[in-house]
C-alpha cells in the first residue's frame, strides 16, 4: 500500500498537533495513516487505500459510516435549523424520555459533552449526594481523563497514572483488582464509611475486554446497598451496544443507582450524559447544590442524531443483526487461534470483540467459550483467560502494536491500534466483510 499523502500529513501534523494526533490512541508507528472519507463498513485513507473498519470511531458508529436515511434526515433538519440556542429544545427532552423509558437504572438524565465530563460529573455528583470524598475504581478501568479516575496502585497505595495530577486527589481513590470480590469487601470493610461510589464498567473495554465472573458485579451491588455508597456503572462504551436498549445492566441484571453514557447516544455526535434516580439526579443545579453546567450541554444536533438512531434500532432488527455477525466472527477467530495460537484468547461479547496475546494459556477450548471468553468455570480455558486489567497488560501489547496491527493494516483491515481498546462490528458490515477479516486474521497470526 502507498501512504506517501499520509505521511506528509503526519510531518504537517508533528508542527502544530503534539505527537501530530488530538487523541493518544491515534498514535501508531511509523505513522498513523490518515482518513479521508468513510463508506459503509469502510474507510478510506489520504492515499486511497480502502479498509474494513473495525475501530468505529472507538464505538459511536452503531450504523458505520452511511447513516439510515431516518438518522441522516433528523440531522440535516436539525441542522438546517441553527447550529445551537443557548436554551431547551424539545429533542432533547425526548431523547431524554427515550433513555428513561428503555435503560432498568434511568429515571432522569442530564446530558453534556463527552463520556469524560459524564464521569467527572457523576463523580461530582455521588460526593455531592452521600457527603463523602472517597471512590473506588478498577484497575485497568478507564474512566476518561479526570483526575479522580486516572489513578494507579492499590487501595492502600494509590497515585496519579499521569504527569499533572497532584497525588493528594489519589488519595481519594481506591484502586482494586476487577472480578476480585475479596479485595472490594476488603476496601470496605477498611474505607466503607467514606465510600461515596463504586465506578465499573460492567465490561473492561480499554483493557482488551474482560467479562464480570458471575456474581461480581451482583456483589458490588450489595456492598454499595450495605454502606449506603453509590454502584455507578460506567456504559459510555457499553450502553445501547451491549444488552441493546437496555445496555449492559439489561443483559447482567443489575441496577446501579447511576450510569454514564457517550458514543452511541449522541448518534456519532460528541454526548455524554448521567441517567439514574430522580432523587439523586435532582441534586444537580439548578433543582440541586452539585454544580454541573456546559454551554454545548444538550446541542439539538447532537440530540437529534441520538434519538433517530435509538429510534431505528428499537423499530428494526440492528442487534441481532450485528450480534449474529459479531458471534460470527469470534467464533471463527477462536478456529483460527486453535490452530496458529491456542494460547491467545478471543474476548467480547454482542458487537464487541478483540484476540488478547495472552501467554501461556490453556490449549484447549471449551464450547462454552467458543465465541469468546464468557469466564465459564467449566472452561478449561477459565485460568488463564483474563479476569483482570492486569491480565491484559501482561499479554504480549509489543507484538500487537509493532506486528500484527500492521499486517492486518496491510491485508485491509483497520483494528484499533494497541492491544487494549474494544473493537467493534457495525449495521454496515456483511458476512462478505467477515470473512476477509478472518482470511487476514489467519494470515497475520
Amino acid at each position: 500500500m502507498n501512504h506517501e499523502r499520509s505521511r506528509d500529513l503526519y510531518d504537517r501534523a508533528l508542527s502544530v498537533m503534539p505527537g501530530g494526533v488530538n487523541s493518544s490512541v491515534r498514535a501508531t508507528q511509523p505513522y498513523p495513516f490518515f482518513v479521508d472519507s468513510g463508506d459503509g463498513a469502510h474507510v478510506i485513507d489520504a492515499d486511497g487505500n480502502r479498509y474494513v473498519d473495525y475501530v468505529m470511531g472507538y464505538g459511536p458508529l452503531l450504523y458505520g459510516h452511511d447513516l439510515p436515511e431516518p438518522v441522516q434526515s433528523a440531522i440535516q433538519s436539525h441542522a438546517s435549523a441553527g447550529p445551537m440556542y443557548g436554551a431547551p429544545t424539545e429533542v432533547e427532552v425526548e431523547l431524554a424520555e427515550f433513555v428513561a423509558r428503555h435503560v432498568p437504572s434511568v429515571e432522569m438524565v442530564r446530558f453534556v459533552n463527552s463520556g469524560t465530563e459524564a464521569t467527572v460529573s457523576a463523580v461530582r455528583l455521588a460526593r455531592g449526594y452521600t457527603e463523602r470524598n472517597k471512590i473506588v475504581v478498577m484497575q485497568g478501568g478507564y474512566h476518561g481523563a479526570q483526575e479522580s479516575t486516572l489513578v494507579a496502585g492499590d487501595a492502600d497505595n494509590p497515585s496519579p497514572s499521569t504527569a499533572g495530577i497532584p497525588h493528594s486527589f489519589a488519595e481519594h481513590t481506591l484502586p482494586v483488582p476487577f472480578n476480585d470480590s475479596e479485595a472490594i469487601r476488603t476496601v470496605f470493610e477498611d474505607h466503607g464509611d467514606d465510600i461515596a461510589a463504586v465506578l465499573v464498567e460492567p465490561i473492561l473495554g480499554n483493557k482488551g475486554i474482560v467479562t464480570p465472573v458471575d456474581g461480581y458485579h451482583e456483589t458490588l451491588r450489595e456492598l454499595c446497598n450495605d454502606y449506603g455508597s453509590l454502584l455507578v456503572f460506567d456504559e459510555v462504551i457499553t450502553g445501547f451496544r451491549v444488552g441493546g436498549l437496555q445496555c449492559a445492566q439489561g443483559k447482567f441484571g443489575v441496577t446501579p443507582d447511576l450510569t454514564t453514557f457517550g458514543k452511541i447516544v449522541g448518534g456519532g455526535f460528541p454526548v455524554g450524559a448521567i441517567g439514574g434516580k430522580s432523587n439523586i439526579i435532582e441534586h444537580f443545579t439548578p433543582s440541586g447544590d452539585v454544580f454541573q453546567s456546559g454551554t454545548f450541554s444538550g446541542h439539538p444536533v447532537t440530540m437529534a442524531a441520538g434519538l433517530a438512531t435509538l429510534e431505528y434500532a428499537a423499530e428494526h432488527d440492528v442487534y441481532d443483526h450485528i450480534n449474529s455477525l459479531a458471534e460470527q466472527l469470534r467464533s471463527g477467530l477462536t478456529d483460527i487461534l486453535a490452530d496458529r495460537a491456542p494460547e491467545y484468547t478471543v474476548v467480547g461479547t454482542d458487537s464487541m470483540f478483540k484476540t488478547i496475546f495472552t501467554r501461556d494459556g490453556a490449549t484447549e477450548r471449551g464450547e462454552q467459550c467458543g465465541a469468546g471468553c464468557r469466564q465459564d468455570p467449566n472452561c478449561p480455558n477459565f485460568e488463564s483467560c483474563p479476569k483482570t486489567g492486569a491480565d491484559v497488560a501482561n499479554a504480549e501489547t509489543d507484538r500487537w502494536e509493532r506486528l500484527f496491527w500492521q499486517e492486518m493494516k496491510d491485508r485491509g483491515v483497520f483494528l484499533t491500534a494497541n492491544q487494549f481498546e474494544s473493537q467493534f462490528v457495525s449495521y454496515a458490515h456483511t458476512e462478505e466483510d467477515i470473512e476477509k477479516t478472518l482470511e487476514a486474521y489467519a494470515e497475520a497470526l
